[in-house]
């Protein structure tokens, strides 16, 4: 299975997703989009995971590597290829899904949890996970998945946190980043620590002690996933 994860910013990689693409030998390639790279052909890959950016997903048309990517993933969608996003990569899957993506009220920032939904405890994304788990969140936006996608997963106040319409999943979390990503999150975007009355030193503490089940999750999670489209 060749798997593509289109990375949308220097600073924000697939940590543990990576890592566990590469522990068990699947095929991958890491694409720059933002360095201005081709694109590849859709067929030339069987999955497809969308990364994070500070770029909102509601800014796509005001840079031109987004709007490259846009129109390369409504044929990936179009193809009926498993797509997997994160944080931005799920807010861009709700756009493309005739979904919405609003402004949060406040920036979400450091260690939280989430809850399945009642859908959620039945999907097969989530086998043997517990019904709260924690998470790391860095975000200023949140998406609503069209009508017709599974909410399965959600926040403390009830905002959607994960969807999925077959095999296209988007999640608004983070199970993937370790405690050095977040100190390095912290440095490059310190001015939206203040906006939430953090510094770096309790976001990282935050992430540190969540790390270890975040990434068994992220394990599970993909275990699950990869189950769920061969």
């Amino acid at each position: 299975m060749r798997v593509l994860l289109i990375q949308n910013c220097p600073l924000e990689g697939f940590g543990r997703y990576e890592t566990y693409l590469a522990e068990r030998g699947y095929s991958y390639r890491v694409l720059h989009p933002y360095r201005h790279c081709e694109f590849p052909r859709v067929d030339d890959y069987d999955v497809f995971f969308v990364g994070g950016t500070p770029i909102s997903a509601l800014e796509v048309n005001e840079h031109q590597f987004l709007g490259l990517e846009w129109r390369f993933l409504v044929k990936v969608l179009e193809s009926h290829r498993p797509y997997f996003g994160v944080c931005f990569g799920g807010q861009l899957l709700a756009r493309l899904l005739a979904g919405k993506v609003h402004r949060r009220a406040n920036t979400e920032i450091g260690g939280y949890e989430v809850e399945l939904t009642e859908l959620g405890r039945s999907d097969p994304l989530f086998e043997n996970f517990p019904d709260r788990f924690p998470v790391f969140q860095w975000h200023s936006d949140m998406f609503e998945s069209d009508p017709d996608a599974s909410t399965i997963a959600t926040a403390w106040n009830g905002t959607a946190q994960a969807f999925r319409v077959g095999t296209a999943v988007g999640l608004q979390f983070h199970l993937e980043v370790s405690a050095t990503d977040a100190a390095l999150w912290a440095d490059a975007y310190h001015a939206e620590l203040t906006l939430v009355g953090k510094d770096k030193v309790t976001v990282v503490a935050e992430c540190q002690e969540r790390e270890a089940q975040m990434a068994h999750l992220a394990d599970t999670l993909l275990d699950n996933y990869f189950k769920l489209i061969e």
